[in-house]
């Protein structure tokens, strides 16, 4: 699945012919400004929660590209109000068959709240399943015990995972959940963009070795084609 990191937490992923875009946050973030919103291609948009720093380009974009969004159901109404109009609310637990393939929503143990204070529901972490293959996208997460039910219930093969502590988990635990979701191939996000959530990258990587885990951390707006067997550059 080629897979584009605009940084952040936010990644493109193509599965089956349709592209799923993740969280963007890309126009507010420093480190992203060489990224041009205007190219960026989206068939479905799924936001986690309601943080700023998930959800700021999500109406530019849900505009531009036609994208529905998929979110929970106190997102979807805000975003409503806001003007888009293709959104489909879910809840953690939920699941859905789309064009692409199927999307369960799990917990993510954070807070949600919109950009003006308002309520923003569950955060969600999803479970992609597709015929090209399955993946974890985890939102901001701390780590919990519930993701070894992620572990019982499907087959990943990668996983994205926050890794930049202070507001979501660390390297450590992430390294402990990929163990829960039975998972060792790990993408990273939510880490650098702020001052807070700096990490030593030459730390993490020595520590998912030493664990047996294969972790893989993308440049901005860097493509990378993810298969089953390898994370193979292109």
């Amino acid at each position: 699945m080629l897979t584009t990191y605009f940084g952040h937490s936010c990644f493109a992923v193509t599965v089956n012919g349709k592209q799923l875009l993740f969280d963007p946050f890309i126009s507010p973030n420093p480190l992203a400004k060489h990224i041009d919103l205007k190219k960026i291609k989206a068939d479905y948009i799924l936001i986690s929660h309601g943080h700023e720093d998930h959800i700021a380009d999500v109406n530019l974009l849900a505009d531009s590209t036609g994208a529905l969004v998929i979110s929970n159901f106190e997102i979807c109404e805000w975003l409503s109000k806001k003007g888009i109009k293709r959104c489909h609310p879910m809840n953690t637990g939920g699941k859905w068959l789309f064009e692409f393939g199927k999307v369960k929503c799990v917990r993510a143990e954070h807070s949600s709240s919109m950009p003006d204070g308002t309520y923003g529901g569950n955060p969600m972490g999803f479970i992609i399943e597709s015929t090209e293959g399955n993946f974890y996208y985890a939102g901001d997460t701390a780590l919990n015990y519930d993701m070894k039910l992620i572990g019982d219930f499907r087959k990943l093969d990668f996983s994205f995972l926050p890794i930049g502590d202070n507001f979501t988990m660390g390297i450590d635990n992430a390294i402990i959940a990929s163990d829960f979701i039975r998972c060792n191939k790990v993408i990273g996000m939510h880490y650098d963009t702020f001052e807070s959530i700096k990490i030593n990258r030459e730390e993490a990587f020595s520590k998912f070795q030493r664990a047996g885990k294969d972790l893989t951390l993308f440049n901005i707006g860097e493509a990378i084609n993810v298969t089953v067997k390898q994370l193979s550059k292109t």
